[in-house]
């Protein structure tokens, strides 16, 4: 596997062959909370003059190393290349017309400058606050709470149809996801502005550690039981996470609501309740 450093070299001296105007930096290489390991990519981007030049024999990418899978994609004007390698190595590559370099700034949430020599990036400045997460206001914690109790309806309607995926997705994709709003709205209350980082994955850095096991313990969807347990002990997490939000910050909690909510849940799936490893 080729180190940091040998990589680092290729992505240079690449550019300097394609005589690219610019090269940055984003992603988990540039932060430097971010644990390290072999599984960072390299996200980057090239700061092009003529990208349709570069795009009509793409033979350049092979001075990269030899690809397993790759994928292209279009994002606005310009193109991103993601490439795996043999050797474990990947690289995210952006090529971005010079006169759209703000739509790859404003994707962003922080990069570092490696070449610049035309000054481009000058009149720009990183965002790294895209994935900080500031005490929550009283609007958005009503949102997130009428939100996770509405939706735990419809989990309640895929389970009983035993729609595996519908009752997964509404659960983890939205229900589990306003419980992760609200506890790192439980940090940054105690903290302030917090980094939480992409898909909340700082987020229980700042937790002991069991806070992080009852939450893992709700991710055994591997059977339309085992997300029966989860929807109800992801319903028991809310409900005592909220509440103690509410009382922290003086916010009016609809306590009433949630309760009548997970009575509903437990009245049409009468042959379930929680588990004692996933009860609160």
């Amino acid at each position: 596997m080729k180190t940091e450093t040998e990589m680092f070299d290729v992505i240079l001296q690449t550019a300097k062959v394609l005589q690219v105007d610019a090269v940055a930096m984003s992603g988990s290489r540039t932060n430097l909370k971010a644990p390290k390991d072999v599984f960072q990519d390299y996200d980057v981007v090239y700061i092009v003059e003529n990208l349709d030049g570069l795009i009509a024999d793409l033979s350049w990418l092979d001075q990269f190393g030899k690809r397993i899978i790759e994928q292209e994609v279009t994002l606005g004007h310009r193109r991103l290349y993601l490439m795996f390698f043999e050797d474990g190595n990947r690289i995210d590559l952006t090529l971005c017309p010079k006169e759209h370099i703000n739509e790859w700034v404003a994707s962003e949430a922080d990069y570092t400058v490696l070449v610049d020599e035309k000054g481009l990036f000058e009149s720009y400045s990183p965002s790294p606050q895209r994935f900080w997460t500031s005490p929550a206001s009283e609007t958005d914690y009503e949102k997130t709470c009428n939100e996770f109790w509405w939706v735990s309806a419809y989990v309640v309607k895929g389970i009983c149809r035993k729609q595996v995926s519908y009752a997964t997705d509404h659960l983890y994709g939205i229900c589990q996801q306003e419980l992760l709003k609200i506890l790192a709205w439980q940090v940054a209350r105690d903290r302030g502005v917090v980094d939480i980082g992409k898909n909340y994955k700082y987020l229980f850095q700042y937790f002991p550690t069991e806070k992080e096991k009852e939450f893992s313990a709700l991710l055994d969807f591997s059977s339309l039981d085992q997300i029966t347990q989860s929807f109800l002990a992801t319903m028991e997490f809310f409900h005592q996470e909220a509440q103690s939000l509410a009382q922290k910050m003086g916010f009016k909690y609809e306590k009433e609501v949630a309760e009548k909510m997970m009575r509903y849940a437990k009245e049409k799936l009468p042959n379930h309740s929680v588990n004692k490893e996933h009860k609160l």
